[in-house]
């Protein structure tokens, strides 16, 4: 292990692990790959890609992503016990650059009231759990978790144990969200000024948002040496989430001479990663959220305009085009060929393979003929729900709605399943999205219990396109559907019809034999 530089941060990105975490934020594989995809061009330096003991779908989540995405550290997390760590190597092992990431709670509460185990069994069990994980991989990473609510004197005799047994990375979770920024200030000051040997690893912190202190705690342990920062894409997470990517990075950026490092992402990305996110997981950042919200660039007071029409600096302290979000309006048209379609691809920051290139650009042509206008926002969708309503195991071949003002709505539509199977269903409601949800249910034989119905304009105008995302609970379970069309009531059937297809790939998946082996773990 290099000794760590002075003036390098590490970036580990759990948005696959942790923000997944997220009630409703479960991902399909291909979205998991989409957003390892958008992780690896951020230039993250660590993704951490999940927890293979967790499931078997973890596994091959974390398998695929180990064997498919190149240039960064591919990261699984493990308990300390034996079983966790060979599962998590066997994932982990075709990647260019593994790490094994251990875990073991040390605070109090979690000592008596979570593991039973006295002082002494816990350093013993992360002993093992590092030495094991060396002998199979190189790079291994411990974690106390809730760290922030250990005794201080204990957690600098976990450390240092942990350094002895060959931690190369030692994170410092607040696993609850607990600290503040002075607090934890002092805590890491503590440690690496009472820990023998911790100038030879590199200190990482893992903040969860529960206080709203995340980038604030996360911020405080950098400039007390800590060299790598855990966070997630739109700082999603379990409860109030986690440390947003994003925020720390800009603001490591932004006042780079006061916190004096540096990080290796490529801030035009953050954007586009955002928005990939945010799709393929329903969560939808605010508008007032800081860097990639819809009003985190925009000037409403005329005070501010009048200053931002003399000098843009007096009231915005960094570009938006430095985080990848673009200012145009009017672009391409139905005429507009594949290549001029590829470059604005790239402009917007999204790097896409020849045949989803292909996909995209036919999808592109379909709406153009829809839409008057083509907008930046337009692209982005297509880009991000080219599979809308044609993941599988069913499809939507038709979809017909009968509606009036005062009267029941009707639905007709035609499924196809991937086993080959066709059928016709109708089903009526209040209006023509209930209309449709029933129609759905009825057709599938999964009820489900809708929660929240949002909708979003992409763009503007009549021929806008309708962003909606459904939140549904099942079996006492959330899951959260998306999609993206220029017709409401079909891009609602889709993001309806995409949780069901989830449910019913689970539950087949379970008649199959492919069941939790484990149960997920948290820092």
């Amino acid at each position: 292990m290099n000794a760590v530089s002075d003036d390098r941060v590490l970036i580990f990105d759990t948005t696959l692990r942790d923000g997944e975490q997220a009630p409703g934020c479960s991902m399909t594989l291909n979205e998991k790959l989409r957003v390892a995809a958008a992780l690896r061009n951020l230039k993250v330096d660590v993704i951490e890609a999940g927890f293979p003991a967790a499931s078997p779908g973890d596994f091959e989540s974390v398998r695929t992503i180990a064997q498919t995405i190149d240039d960064v550290i591919i990261c699984g997390l493990a308990r300390c016990n034996a079983k966790d760590i060979k599962r998590a190597w066997e994932a982990l092992k075709a990647a260019d650059r593994p790490r094994i990431h251990v875990f073991v709670a040390t605070s109090q509460i979690h000592r008596e009231h979570k593991l039973q185990m006295a002082k002494e069994e816990i350093i013993r069990t992360a002993i093992e759990g590092i030495q094991l994980a060396r002998e199979l991989c190189d790079d291994v990473e411990f974690s106390p978790e809730d760290a922030s609510r250990t005794e201080l004197e204990y957690l600098g005799e976990v450390v240092e144990a942990a350094i002895q047994a060959g931690a190369t990375t030692v994170n410092i979770p607040d696993t609850v969200g607990y600290t503040v920024p002075g607090e934890f200030f002092d805590l890491f000051t503590y440690l690496r000024n009472n820990v023998p040997g911790i100038d030879r690893i590199r200190l990482s912190v893992h903040c969860h948002d529960d206080l709203g202190m995340a980038v604030a705690n996360s911020l405080a342990a950098v400039q007390a040496g800590a060299r790598q920062v855990e966070c997630t894409i739109n700082g999603i997470g379990e409860r109030a989430g986690n440390c947003s990517l994003e925020e720390v990075v800009m603001a490591l950026k932004t006042r780079e001479n006061y916190f004096g490092v540096q990080t290796g992402v490529e801030t035009k990305q953050l954007y586009p990663a955002s928005r990939i996110v945010s799709n393929v997981t329903g969560m939808h950042p605010p508008r007032n959220k800081a860097i990639v919200g819809e009003n985190a660039f925009a000037h409403e007071a005329g005070i501010h305009q009048h200053g931002m029409l003399q000098h843009r600096a007096t009231y915005e302290i960094m570009r938006p085009e430095d985080v990848g979000l673009s200012r145009s309006s009017l672009i391409l048209g139905k005429h507009s060929g594949r290549h001029a379609f590829r470059q604005r691809v790239e402009q917007l920051g999204f790097r896409i393979d020849d045949v989803e290139l292909n996909r995209c650009f036919e999808e592109f042509k379909a709406l153009a003929d829809r839409k008057k206008n083509m907008y930046d926002r337009d692209i982005e969708a297509i880009i991000m729900n080219v599979d809308a309503g044609n993941t599988g195991p069913w499809i939507i071949d038709e979809l017909h709605i009968t509606a009036g003002t005062g009267g029941i709505a009707a639905a007709a539509l035609k499924l196809r399943h991937t086993d080959g199977r066709e059928l016709r269903q109708a089903g009526e409601g209040d209006g023509p999205v209930a209309a449709a949800f029933r129609a759905l249910e009825q057709a599938t034989g999964i009820g489900l219990d809708l929660k929240n119905f949002e909708v979003h304009g992409v763009t503007v105008g009549n021929d806008a396109m309708g962003e909606v995302t459904v939140t549904v609970e099942y079996n006492g379970q959330s899951f959260r559907g998306h999609a993206v069309s220029t017709d409401i009531v079909e891009s609602a059937a889709f993001a309806y019809l995409e949780v069901i297809n989830r449910i019913a790939r689970r539950e087949d998946s379970e008649k199959a034999g492919d069941t939790d082996a484990a149960a997920a773990g948290t820092t």
